[in-house]
């Protein structure tokens, strides 16, 4: 248990850049995927065939792929950033796909009707989603974003193969390469993250609770 009980704030830091990680992708994903849906059936035809274009091209390459393209292939034509923001990008690219087809589907849950009354009284197709069809779709995808808002946390281990090290999945294989035993120093890297992703669930589920007493 030395290799763990030893090494516990080397966990802790590895922790943290995973949820920071985890935060910029999400956040980043989760605005770009909103905008993607909006293009997406907005009725502009060029709008909607780039957004669904991006859509199709990045749900149709794995994330390793993506990453290993975006953090070896950009040097290579002169764009070198920092290797934590590559790996944020390239991620964020990937995610807001499956964020942008979560929220669409969430537009096509709100009633008809509701469209409906919003252009009778005058509102342009903007306010209409802005005011009327957003909210409510947003409301009906609590569950679904957290879903992703997980995926998003597991996949992040990912960065720690393309070089990302200071992440928690990172973190472990350093420590497992020093005490050579991979069952404690990955199990407890294990632990972490379904901790982190059990508050995850348990927060979704308070947010959903709240959302349906406020649609009720």
């Amino acid at each position: 248990m030395g290799a763990v009980t030893s090494n516990l704030d080397i966990y802790r830091s590895g922790l943290l850049v995973t949820v920071e990680l985890a935060g910029w992708v999400f956040a980043l994903a989760a605005t770009l995927g909103v905008l993607l849906a909006v293009c997406r059936i907005c009725p502009v035809p060029p709008l909607r065939w780039a957004a669904g274009l991006h859509v199709a091209v990045f749900r149709s390459v794995p994330l390793l792929v993506l990453l290993t393209v975006f953090v070896f292939g950009l040097p290579e034509v002169g764009l070198l950033y920092p290797l934590f923001w590559t790996a944020v990008t390239a991620m964020s690219l990937y995610w807001s796909a499956f964020f942008c087809e979560a929220v669409r589907s969430g537009i096509r849950s709100v009633p008809l009707g509701q469209v409906e009354a919003a252009r009778a009284l005058g509102l342009r197709t903007g306010q209409c989603l802005r005011a009327v069809v957003l909210p409510q779709a947003l409301r009906a995808m609590v569950q679904p974003l957290a879903n992703l808002l997980i995926a998003v946390v597991l996949s992040s281990s990912l960065a720690a193969a393309v070089g990302v090290t200071t992440e928690l999945t990172g973190q472990t294989e350093l420590l497992d390469q020093q005490y050579a035993e991979p069952l404690l120093t990955f199990g407890a890297a294990a632990v972490c993250y379904v901790a982190l992703t059990l508050g995850i669930g348990r927060l979704a589920g308070f947010a959903d609770r709240k959302a349906r007493v406020h649609t009720s």
